[in-house]
C-alpha cells in the first residue's frame, strides 16, 4: 500500500557547513542549490527538501535538549537501506544502532553536529504487526548488508518519512500533533513517547520525553522548522510546535522548483 507524501521539507541550522555538506552531499548523495547562508539539499527525485542554514557563530545544542531526536529518511527498498548503510559505514559514520520494529526496519546515524538521523525502509502493510503496532527488536545487519555488496548514496526515489522529536510534556505534543493537526494517535505503550500519524501511516511524528526539560541555548544549531502536506480538513497555518520549531501545514503541494 502506497502512502501519501505528508513530509516536504525540513530546516536545520549549522555551525560548521563544510561538514554539514560533506555528510548530506558527498556521502549521502543529495544535490545542493547554494544560496548563502542557505543551502536546500534534496534527493534526484525531488521527494524532499533539506535545507542548511549556516550560521558559523551558532552554540551546538546539547545532546540531548528538547528539540529534534532524529528525522527519517525513507527508502524504496531493502537493497537500497544496505547499499546506504555499507557506504555510510566505509566512511566511519557515527553509528548509533539498527532496529527492527515490525513495520520497519531501521539504521541509526548522527550527523556532524549531533543531528539524528534514521534511514529506514517500510514493510508491506499487510506485515505490519497486528498487536502494538510497533516494537524495538535487533536487526541482523549481517544479513541486511548482504542484501547489496555494493556501498551507493541515497536513491531517486528517498521521502522523508518522519520526524520524531524530544518534547517536556507528551500532553502539549498530544494536544498539538492529535488536537490541533488532527493525526491519530498509532502507539501509546512505548515508555514515555507517543507516535502520531495521517492516512493510517505507522508515524508521521514521534514525541518523547527522553531528554527531560534540558533546553538548547537562544540561536542553538538544530531542527527550525518542517513542513508538512496535510490531508483534507486540516487547516493550513504556520504554528510553533511543542519544541518551539515552526511547523508549516499546507493543504496543496508546493509548485515544483
Amino acid at each position: 500500500m502506497a502512502f501519501p507524501r505528508r513530509l516536504l521539507s525540513l530546516s536545520l541550522r549549522v555551525k560548521d557547513l563544510e561538514a554539514a555538506l560533506f555528510f548530506y552531499r558527498d556521502l549521502l548523495g543529495l544535490k545542493v542549490e547554494a544560496d548563502p547562508p542557505r543551502y536546500r539539499l534534496f534527493p534526484e527525485g525531488r521527494g524532499f527538501l533539506l535545507e542548511l542554514l549556516h550560521d558559523p557563530g551558532a552554540p551546538l545544542r546539547p545532546y540531548p535538549s528538547v528539540g529534534l531526536y532524529h528525522f527519517a529518511l525513507l527508502l524504496p527498498h531493502r537493497k537500497a537501506l544496505a547499499g546506504v548503510f555499507r557506504r555510510l559505514l566505509e566512511a566511519g559514520a557515527h553509528f548509533e544502532g539498527a532496529a527492527d520494529h515490525g513495520v520497519s526496519e531501521a539504521l541509526y546515524f548522527r550527523d556532524p553536529e549531533g543531528n539524528g538521523l534514521e534511514l529506514y525502509r517500510d514493510r508491506p502493510k499487510e506485515a505490519w504487526p497486528k498487536g502494538p503496532l510497533m516494537f524495538t527488536a535487533p536487526l541482523n545487519l549481517e544479513k541486511l548488508l548482504a542484501e547489496n555488496p555494493d556501498p551507493t548514496p541515497l536513491p531517486p526515489e528517498t521521502l522523508l518519512g518522519h520526524l520524531h522529536l524530544h518534547v517536556e510534556d507528551l500532553a502539549a505534543a498530544e494536544a498539538f500533533f492529535s488536537g490541533k493537526l488532527g493525526m491519530e494517535v498509532t502507539l501509546r505503550t512505548y515508555p514515555g513517547a507517543l507516535f502520531f500519524a495521517w492516512d493510517g501511516y505507522h508515524h508521521h511524528v514521534g514525541a518523547n520525553t527522553w531528554a527531560g526539560r534540558r533546553k538548547a541555548p537562544p540561536g542553538a544549531t538544530g531542527l527550525l522548522d518542517y513542513t508538512l502536506l496535510a490531508p483534507p480538513g486540516v487547516p493550513p497555518g504556520e504554528h510553533p510546535d511543542p519544541t518551539g520549531a515552526l511547523a508549516r501545514v499546507l493543504t496543496e503541494p508546493p509548485p515544483s522548483p
